[in-house]
C-alpha cells in the first residue's frame, strides 16, 4: 500500500520542524564570529574557549553530579513505587506519584523552596539534589508501571509453583523483563534533571552553579557560539545515553536468560 504524497510531506516538515532548530545550533557553534547574525567561516575556537571557562566547566560537572545521583535515587525509588502501583492497586499512591508531574514547575520549586526553609536545609547542591530527586521519581514510576503493565503474570505464578519466594521471583522474572522500563526511566530521569532550570533556580543557593542556570545568565545578553558549543555537547551526550541503552538492553537481556 503506496504511502499518501501528503502523509510524507507532512511527516517532512514535521522532521524538519523539530531538527532544524538543533542543526542551526550545531552548525553556528563553529561560526568564526562573536554573533549569531550571520555566517563568517569554520573554526573550533569556540570549543577551546568552553573548555577554558572555569565557570561553565564547574556548572558542568556540578550537573552531571546532580544528574548522575539524582537518576540512580530516582530510579531505584520510582522503579518500586511503580511496583507498588501495579502490584497494591493503591488510590493514593498514583495520585502522590503524578502529583508532581502535573502540578507546574513553578509551583514545584515554590513549594520546594518553602520546604526547605522550614527545616532550615541551607539552599545549595543539596537541596538541588533532593529536589530533582523529588520531581525524576514520578516519571521513573510511571515509565516502569507502562512496562509493568505489559507482563505475562503467568511466569511470576510459574516462578512461585516451583518454590521461589517472592524476592527470588521479583530477582529472577520480573526484574529482567521490566529493565527496558527501568533503563528508560532513569535515561528520563537524566535527561530531566540535567537540563532543568525552573526548580533548580528556585532551589539553588547563591553559590551552587548548575548548567542550565550558567546559560541563562549568559543569554540574558546576548547568544554566543560558546553557548551553542556547550548545547551540541549536550546533545551529543543525550545521543550517547540514547546508543548505550540500545546497547545495553538487549545485553543485559542475554546474559538474564543465559
Amino acid at each position: 500500500m503506496s504511502q499518501s504524497p501528503w502523509l510524507r510531506a507532512a511527516a517532512f516538515a514535521a522532521y524538519v520542524f523539530l531538527y532544524a532548530p538543533l542543526a542551526i545550533v550545531v552548525v553556528y557553534s563553529f561560526n568564526d564570529s562573536s554573533m549569531n547574525a550571520q555566517w563568517v567561516g569554520f573554526t573550533l575556537k569556540w570549543y577551546g574557549t568552553l573548555f577554558n571557562d572555569n565557570k561553565m566547566l564547574e556548572a558542568a560537572w556540578n550537573s552531571l553530579i546532580i544528574g548522575v545521583t539524582a537518576s540512580a535515587v530516582s530510579t531505584v525509588l520510582g522503579t518500586m513505587a511503580g511496583y507498588a502501583m501495579y502490584r497494591f492497586r493503591l488510590r493514593l499512591l498514583p495520585a502522590m506519584v503524578v502529583a508532581p508531574i502535573a502540578i507546574p514547575e513553578i509551583l514545584v520549586g515554590v513549594s520546594l523552596l518553602l520546604f526547605f526553609v522550614m527545616l532550615n536545609v541551607t539552599l545549595g547542591m543539596l537541596s538541588i539534589l533532593l529536589a530533582h530527586i523529588a520531581f525524576c521519581i514520578g516519571f521513573v514510576a510511571i515509565v516502569v508501571r507502562a512496562r509493568l503493565a505489559g507482563l505475562d503474570e503467568s511466569l511470576i505464578e510459574a516462578a512461585r509453583d516451583l518454590g521461589a519466594t517472592p524476592w527470588q521471583a521479583f530477582h529472577n522474572v520480573t526484574l529482567p523483563l521490566i529493565i527496558p522500563g527501568v533503563i528508560a526511566g532513569a535515561l528520563m530521569a537524566f535527561t530531566l534533571s540535567i537540563d532543568d532550570f525552573v526548580i533548580t533556580f528556585f532551589t539553588a543557593g547563591p553559590d551552587s552553579r548548575t548548567l542550565p542556570l550558567v546559560i541563562y545568565t549568559m543569554v540574558k545578553i546576548t547568544v554566543t557560539p560558546e553557548i551553542n558549543a556547550v548545547s551540541t555537547l549536550l546533545m551529543l551526550l543525550t545521543l550517547l545515553l540514547i546508543v548505550v541503552a540500545t546497547k545495553l538492553v538487549p545485553s543485559v537481556l542475554k546474559t538474564r536468560e543465559l
